[in-house]
C-alpha cells in the first residue's frame, strides 16, 4: 500500500503499523476491512487502502477535498469501495455503526477540532472489538524546537508555556506530547498500544539527502522514546481497553 509522495513522506513507519493492521483484520476474517477516515481530506489515505481491497468510509466536511478524493478514487478504479460522508468529525456517530471498523483514523484531525475528547470517544465508538484507532497529531515539542532553532527563541518559549501548545496566528488550535496524547486516549476509554514518532528529522534535514536514505533513518528512530518526543508528528494506536 502507497500513498502519494506528498503526503507519505516520513510515514514509512505508521504505513507499516497500519498495514499490519489491515492484515491482522483479514485474519479475524475480514475479507474487504473496514477503514473509517475521518478528517480523511483528498483521499491520501483512503485511496490506496481501498485500492488493497478494503471499504473505506471518509468523512470529511470540504467540498473540495472530497471532489479531488472521488476523481482520484475513479482514477484508480475504487470508487465503489469508498463511501463518501460530507460531514464534520463530531457527526460520526450519525453515519457509522458502532463497533463496526477494523481500522479507524483520525491523521491530523484533533489539532483542529473544538471538542477533542468528544471526537476521540466517538473514534473509540466506532471501533470493533479487535480493531484499532490510528491517531496522527501535531508535536508540541517539535514545534518548540524548530522555532528555537530558526532562531526565533521568543516564539519558542511562548509555545512551550502555552496551555495548549498553540500561539496566536498558529493554523492548529492545539499541539500534544506523548504524555498528554496517552491521557487523551485512556479518558476516552482506549488502551495505547503503540506510540511512535512520525518526521523525525524530515522537517529538519537540509536538501540533497536521499529519500530511501531519509526513510530508512525515519523507520529505525520511529520507535526511539527519545527521537519520538521531538518528532514533528506523534502517532498512536489504540484499541478498546
Amino acid at each position: 500500500m502507497k500513498t502519494e509522495t506528498v503526503a507519505a513522506r516520513g510515514s514509512g513507519a505508521v504505513r507499516r503499523v497500519l498495514e499490519a493492521e489491515i492484515q491482522a483484520a483479514r485474519a479475524r476474517g475480514a475479507e474487504h476491512p473496514r477503514v473509517v477516515d475521518v478528517g480523511g481530506g483528498s483521499g491520501g489515505w483512503a485511496v490506496p487502502f481501498a485500492a488493497a481491497g478494503c471499504r473505506v468510509t471518509v468523512v470529511e466536511p470540504s467540498p473540495n477535498a472530497l471532489a479531488t478524493l472521488q476523481r482520484r478514487a475513479e482514477e484508480e478504479g475504487v470508487a465503489e469501495l469508498i463511501t463518501v460522508v460530507a460531514d464534520d468529525a463530531d457527526a460520526l456517530g450519525r453515519h457509522v455503526e458502532a463497533g463496526s471498523a477494523d481500522l479507524v483514523l483520525a491523521h491530523g484531525l484533533l489539532e483542529i477540532v473544538d471538542d477533542p475528547a468528544a471526537v476521540l470517544s466517538a473514534l473509540a465508538t466506532a471501533v470493533a472489538p479487535g480493531g484499532a484507532v490510528s491517531v496522527l497529531v501535531a508535536n508540541r515539542h517539535a514545534a518548540v524546537l524548530h522555532r528555537a532553532l530558526a532562531g526565533r527563541v521568543g516564539d519558542a518559549r511562548r509555545l512551550l508555556e502555552s496551555a495548549a501548545g498553540a500561539v496566536q496566528g498558529d493554523t492548529v488550535l492545539r499541539r500534544f506530547t506523548t504524555d498528554g496524547l496517552r491521557a487523551d486516549l485512556e479518558a476516552a476509554g482506549l488502551a495505547v498500544t503503540l506510540l511512535q514518532g512520525d518526521r523525525v528529522i524530515s522537517d529538519l534535514v537540509p536538501g540533497g539527502v536521499r529519500d530511501d536514505e531519509l526513510a530508512e533513518f525515519e523507520r529505525a528512530a520511529a520507535s526511539s522514546p527519545v527521537l519520538r518526543d521531538v518528532a514533528g508528528r506523534l502517532h498512536a494506536v489504540a484499541r478498546l481497553a
